[in-house]
């Protein structure tokens, strides 16, 4: 097969430990051909890897006409100026979450990648986690019911002080944790309507002057109530999942999923009664349920975030239709900035 020829714009945490080390995998479909870092020992480590171009300079590595795909690993707040700039200089890009600081910026970037005829994408890989696929195929199968309620918590208790914890780099947990959360709920919750959002922020235990505590509840009338909560000041950690439906429900971790229902045809039929029960006990009854169900992550599913560059191929090489639309992720840019409108961080 043709290989995609990469370039890598920043070889920080994102850049270096996911983006190079899931391309060094599939060789046969990518190859880096350039690195972008003002760390020269970050530099010098990837061309010894990949056998690659290296620049200190952006302008000059979008220069580089070997570089059919640029992924954007650098600064938060430099997303959306990197991507455009590169959108106009021909290449086609993969940003890296947060997609921008600002719907506004999030805008041009979409408008841009328009008028350049490029392919814009957004690094949603959390969209191909075999926890999240699991839930979404288990609600979807329509066993559940309504769903009525779904509450997804990431809960930690640490502190933090490197630059994703300032808001000059567009850091904070909202920014930088947020966006997996949020783009999960946005799918769960559903795209026929938007939801109305309550959020509250605060700092609790972090270095820096951006959020590390997140609560979210996203409302609509026809769709589900999403809980959602992202926390550094939690020293009991609950489960991911809770999903709750009137014929059952789903309760688990990022590894291990368990969930239970039944049929309402299998259940007595029922008269409402206003008279005085003769025993003046509360109503109870056997909920027939079916035999609990369960799901474990395996190693097979270790490898869930190849997934993300495997589909890219085949819309670049193949005009396969694009699995994460940079419009699908607009609405978790619209999410969040009501977030910090609402939370006044």
């Amino acid at each position: 097969m043709e290989k995609i020829k990469i370039g890598i714009a920043g070889l920080g945490r994102s850049g270096w430990n996911i983006h190079a080390n899931l391309l060094s995998q599939i060789p046969d479909l990518y190859q880096v051909v350039a690195v972008c870092d003002p760390d020269e020992i970050r530099r010098k480590e990837a061309k010894e890897k990949f056998n690659c171009n290296d620049y200190n300079d952006f302008d000059e590595f979008l220069k580089d006409k070997n570089v059919e795909l640029v992924i954007v690993a650098t600064l938060s707040n430099l997303h959306a100026e990197h991507t455009i700039k590169a959108l106009k200089s021909g290449k086609n890009v993969v940003c890296e979450k947060p997609m921008a600081t600002s719907l506004k910026d999030a805008d041009e970037m979409i408008n841009t990648a328009k008028k350049t005829g490029r392919i814009l994408t957004i690094f949603q890989n959390r969209r191909y986690a075999p926890d999240f696929v699991k839930v979404k195929e288990i609600i979807d199968s329509g066993v559940l019911g309504r769903i009525v309620l779904i509450k997804m918590l990431w809960h930690s208790f640490e502190r933090r002080w490197d630059w994703q914890t300032l808001k000059k780099y567009g850091g904070g947990s909202l920014n930088n944790t947020g966006p997996h959360m949020i783009d999960q709920a946005l799918q769960l919750f559903g795209d026929k309507e938007e939801p109305e959002i309550f959020c509250h922020m605060e700092r609790t235990l972090t270095l820096g002057d951006a959020e590390d505590h997140v609560k979210i509840i996203l409302k609509g009338k026809n769709s589900p109530m999403m809980d959602l909560e992202i926390t550094s000041c939690c020293c009991y950690p609950q489960e991911n999942w809770l999903v709750m439906g009137t014929n059952g429900g789903i309760k688990g971790t990022f590894t291990e999923l368990k969930w239970k229902y039944f049929k309402p045809e299998d259940l007595p039929e029922r008269k409402l009664e206003e008279r005085p029960t003769p025993d003046r006990s509360y109503n109870v009854e056997q909920i027939p349920w079916k035999e609990e169900q369960k799901w474990e992550f395996t190693d097979r599913d270790s490898h869930y975030q190849l997934n993300f560059y495997i589909d890219l191929y085949h819309t670049i090489k193949n005009k396969k239709p694009l699995k994460i639309t940079p419009e699908s992720v607009r609405r978790v840019m619209w999410v969040i900035e009501k977030c910090h409108k609402i939370a006044g961080i």
